[in-house]
Parts: C-alpha cells; sequence; structure tokens
C-alpha cells in the first residue's frame, strides 16, 4: 500500500492529504506564487481549500510571517479562485 502524504494546514493546524490543500510557495528568487501542481521549487506553506480558511489567513497575516515577506493580496484572490470553482 503506498503512502499518503499529509501536509498540516497553516490556520486550522489541521493533518490533510495534499490534494486537500493549496500550496503557496516562496521561490528562491524571493517571489511569492500560487503552485497549482505541487511540485515548484521553494519554501511552501499550505492552507486548506476552505473560503474562510483563506480568508482568515489573509487577516491573520499567517503567509507574512511563515515566508518573512509582504505576500500580495493577488494570491489571495487566486487562492480563493480556487476554491470556487
Amino acid at each position: 500500500m503506498k503512502k499518503i502524504p499529509l501536509r498540516t494546514c497553516l490556520v486550522t493546524r489541521e493533518k490533510c492529504e495534499k490534494h486537500e490543500l493549496l500550496r503557496v510557495v516562496r521561490t528562491p528568487e524571493k517571489e511569492i506564487v500560487f503552485d497549482k501542481t505541487g511540485k515548484a521549487n521553494g519554501k511552501g506553506a499550505y492552507l486548506k481549500k476552505d473560503r474562510d480558511v483563506i480568508l482568515k489567513a489573509q487577516k491573520t497575516k499567517v503567509l507574512n510571517r511563515v515566508f518573512e515577506m509582504e505576500v500580495p493580496d493577488d494570491i489571495y484572490t487566486e487562492l480563493l479562485g480556487e476554491v470556487n470553482e
């Protein structure tokens, strides 16, 4: 049986399978991007695929603390768009 990778949501602290989460990455070039593939190079952070979780992450600026830099609002907009689909 193949092992299913679990990742922790930054907001809820729940351990979930990777396909249940959204990944945001700080690339080596110090750029913040939404990683649809889950394989982009850089420091990754996971958020649950839930509108309330994403809005709470934006409000509490949890991604800013993790990446030690300002996360642009368009990243949150992109994440919310992914949840609504």
